[in-house]
């Protein structure tokens, strides 16, 4: 995997090519704004717009904005392109074959590539791959309600591992790790957490 500040020109199917001969995923990480840019704004399609609009904090808009805008920058450097050249869409749910909840794909240009993306406090993650899926997420450190341990959506092992250590920051890290590790599989399968039974991926501590 290779982590990505830069993107390098070329064309968007070369590029994707390329990808694909070397087995290549790239990541892009980023900071949301705490109020929207308007620079970002353009780059939003029109169901994206309306979409920050009906967000009701202006940090949580502005993180919205920024991710759309950033994930159209990044692919932009990648391919060597502007980033109003690029469109985002949905492939169709593999669960139900809804396309409105299904996950993000590239339709412009239409390149052999998967991506996923995650969002939370303070940061956008944007995966790439040449592969068949991929998912990536992200969330904010912050303490686990009580009795998280036990939660059902975790196995047995997982619970465990979990219980065993110290109430605390070691515990709340291990917490968000695991479940980070089983939302980014979901994301992958593109089936979403409804449909997917938590309790029977696990993770594994290292």
């Amino acid at each position: 995997m290779a982590l990505r500040e830069e993107g390098a020109p070329g064309t968007a199917m070369s590029v994707a090519g390329a990808m694909a001969a070397r087995g290549e995923a790239h990541v892009w990480c980023w900071r949301p704004p705490e109020r929207t840019d308007p620079a970002d704004l353009p780059l939003l399609d029109t169901e994206e717009f309306r979409r920050a609009l009906s967000l009701p904090a202006e940090r949580d808009a502005a993180a919205f904005v920024r991710s759309r805008a950033g994930v159209r920058r990044a692919l932009a450097r990648l391919f060597g392109l502007e980033p109003g050249e690029l469109a985002l869409g949905r492939r169709a749910c593999p669960g139900c074959g809804d396309a409105g909840h299904g996950p993000p794909r590239l339709v412009a240009p239409p390149v052999p590539l998967v991506l996923s993306m995650s969002r939370t406090a303070g940061a956008c993650v944007l995966a790439v791959g040449a592969g068949s899926a991929i998912g990536v997420d992200a969330e904010a450190l912050r303490p686990v309600r009580a009795g998280a341990a036990a939660d059902p959506d975790l196995t047995a092992a997982e619970q465990r591992h979990l219980g065993a250590l110290p109430s605390g920051p070691e515990r709340d890290a291990a917490f968000h790790r695991v479940w980070t590790r089983k939302e980014a599989v979901v994301k992958a399968t593109g089936l979403g957490l409804s449909g997917t039974e938590l309790g029977l991926l696990e993770t594994h501590p290292a």
